[in-house]
């Protein structure tokens, strides 16, 4: 038997579960169900996941060798915790109804008589309403859109922001509604599913650095490349629109792990070279020089403890859409990774 959920709290729902169309937006949203989330009526993570993997389809997905997702340091960018996208067709929204386990058949939940009102008027919304038989004569027309719940956002209320019952939409093309699905919502999603490498910078001298001594820090290049991720959502008719989110190595901050240091360049952020790689790779006869990306450490490590070295690699983002669409909505995102150095008192290497 399958499960409905109130947002609001109350055990069991049938068919849609809102409140009656004759009530308030406000006090409506106060009683919508997981039903019009697009799901399978467990309002849970699994369906959020399902029913986003069911109305958004992707390509790409990053460096394959570890890493993760990159964080936005700044701001309060995220993507969208849910938003509208093409879900039923009218058997199968039809379907969804009558698989109610508590649908006007005589079954009715006990949870009071407002319950019972919900679902004869919601009901009425689909038959008798504004699309007539759930509009089985419009079958392969069109779409139902419902809601789908970002399964990556933490925050179960905003995940259920998306109020609205599943509305009809013609083949190909897209209704004039907050949080519909659209080119810049998809640049999100798929920015959020990018995955780069870790970030492991190569150190000249490789095992321990010696006071006044430069150490040398680089990025290989063959390892640090542009990444794309391609998100896109089917209209019907043969329409349909996508994003293609791109991100590239811009510049990789050092934080040495000491004040006692100093960087190069001063600033501490080496600029990604047109290879993707940062800094130069240390060969025979730089000894003298000063490496473009590294930093000097003035004191030895004491009692086996290293400093902690961080590095940050900022990948710059940037994503097109169908029909050209673009903008520099999106933020750069960071990667970190560390390593303790250690730093004898010597002034030579062997």
């Amino acid at each position: 038997m399958q499960r409905l959920t109130f947002v609001t709290g109350l055990c069991l729902l049938s068919l849609l579960g809102s409140a009656p169309l004759a009530l308030a937006d406000d006090e409506r949203r106060e009683k919508t169900s997981a039903f019009e989330k697009g799901g399978d009526f467990d309002n849970g993570e699994a369906t959020a996941a399902a029913q986003g993997k069911r109305t958004v389809t992707y390509s790409g997905g990053g460096d394959g060798s570890g890493g993760g997702n990159l964080s936005v340091p700044t701001g309060n960018w995220a993507p969208p915790p849910c938003w509208y996208a093409p879900t039923y067709t009218p058997k199968e929204l039809k379907a969804k109804v009558d698989d109610s386990p508590y649908s006007l058949t005589g079954r009715q939940p006990n949870n009071g008589k407002l319950k019972q009102e919900v679902d004869q008027d919601i009901r009425h919304l689909y038959e008798e309403g504004d699309y007539k038989n759930f509009n089985l004569k419009k079958e392969g027309k069109g779409k139902f859109w419902a809601a789908v719940p970002n399964p990556g956002e933490p925050d179960a209320a905003k995940r259920e922001s998306c109020t609205k019952l599943p509305f009809w939409v013609k083949n190909g093309e897209r209704p004039d509604v907050e949080n519909a699905i659209s080119p810049q919502i998809l640049s999100k999603l798929a920015y959020a599913r990018i995955i780069v490498p870790e970030t492991e910078v190569e150190l000249n001298p490789k095992n321990r650095q010696t006071v006044n001594l430069p150490t040398w820090v680089w990025l290989d290049e063959g390892r640090y490349k542009p990444l794309s991720v391609t998100a896109s959502v089917d209209l019907g008719g043969g329409e349909s629109i996508s994003a293609t989110t791109t991100v590239k190595p811009g510049s990789l901050h050092l934080s040495p792990g000491t004040e006692e240091s100093v960087l190069h360049p001063e600033s501490g952020e080496c600029a990604a070279n047109a290879d993707g790689g940062v800094g130069t790779p240390y060969s025979k006869g730089d000894a003298e020089k000063m490496p473009p990306c590294g930093m000097t450490y003035q004191r030895a490590t004491r009692n086996g403890a290293g400093y902690p070295l961080r590095a940050t690699l900022t990948w710059e983002a940037s994503w097109k859409g169908s029909g050209g669409e673009s903008d520099n909505a999106l933020p750069d995102g960071e990667f970190s990774g560390a390593r303790d150095v250690t730093v004898q008192e010597i002034q030579s290497v062997n």
